[in-house]
């Protein structure tokens, strides 16, 4: 029973731990927590739901439409909402993102219904059964996605030209400026980046986790948790604070009480910023002033 429970942890970490790197990805360029991140994962399961139950779609085009649609979504979001704003203060950002998330959400309750929709596994890849550990297909595809995303942001972030430039644009956007970087057109490829990786991750949990409009606020709250007790900005951090998450939740629910587990998961991201503010993996940051 440990091993089944630590392997559905894992599981569950994964996806909080895909739902973190959106919130990396938007900090590293904009110094800016977009709490619209958890919606791109909601619209990305209702819109692969709703693309396969309703339009008979087949399940790779709908994982490409959601991805393209919260793509899309996250560039309407930059250029439309906060490239305006610009100037403001960090905090008139954030109450922004707040803003349209919530605004997200309403219009995917008008556009996909208030009703709970479901979505066949992916299949291709086979259930795994060891001993008593059981492994589904589902739970493999949402491990195997995180491993080739977060390591591809990880070389993006900190071997390429691209991601060199989108911090520098975060730090000093003046001097990012000057040297030909965009600021605002590095803010607003964050953010394509943040919805895809958002979309590909809510159509992954679908079929595990009913698809319906009211998930995004969960899934931001525990993706935000994760980024921050990894380390918030760094890409393997993210993945490490969702995975001890994950972990923590499923063992509380397996040997303690389920009603538990969220109490027990924010309490341990408490502690981690009692005693390493910095996060798991992250660097302490000395400046000058």
């Amino acid at each position: 029973m440990f091993l089944q429970v630590v392997v559905s942890g894992i599981v569950v970490g994964c996806v909080y731990g895909m739902a973190a790197l959106g919130f990396t990805i938007v900090y590293n360029a904009t110094k800016i927590i977009n709490f619209a991140n958890g919606e791109f994962m909601m619209l990305g399961g209702v819109l692969l739901a709703g693309l396969v139950a309703a339009a008979k779609v087949p399940i790779p085009v709908g994982i490409l439409a959601a991805i393209a649609g919260c793509a899309l979504v996250g560039w309407v979001l930059q250029r439309g909402v906060l490239d305006g704003a610009r100037n403001s203060d960090p905090l008139t950002l954030v109450m922004l993102t707040i803003g349209s998330a919530l605004a997200l959400r309403g219009a995917a309750a008008l556009a996909f219904g208030r009703d709970v929709s479901f979505v066949p596994e992916f299949g291709v890849l086979p259930l795994v059964l060891l001993g008593n550990v059981y492994i589904p297909s589902q739970g493999l595809w949402i491990i195997m996605v995180l491993v080739v995303v977060s390591a591809a942001l990880w070389y993006v972030f900190s071997r390429t030209m691209l991601g060199k430039a989108m911090r520098a644009a975060s730090q000093e956007p003046r001097a990012a400026a000057l040297c030909g970087i965009e600021p605002r057109r590095t803010a607003a490829l964050a953010m394509i980046m943040a919805g895809s990786i958002g979309g590909l991750a809510g159509a992954m949990l679908a079929p595990m986790s009913a698809a319906f409009y009211e998930n995004g606020i969960f899934l931001g709250l525990k993706g935000f948790a994760a980024a921050v007790a990894g380390g918030l900005g760094n890409p393997l951090g993210a993945v490490v604070g969702g995975l001890l998450i994950g972990l923590v939740e499923s063992l509380t629910s397996g040997f303690v009480a389920s009603g538990f587990k969220d109490a027990v998961s924010f309490m341990l991201l408490i502690l981690v910023l009692i005693l390493r503010p910095q996060g798991l993996v992250g660097k302490a940051v000395v400046r000058r002033v």
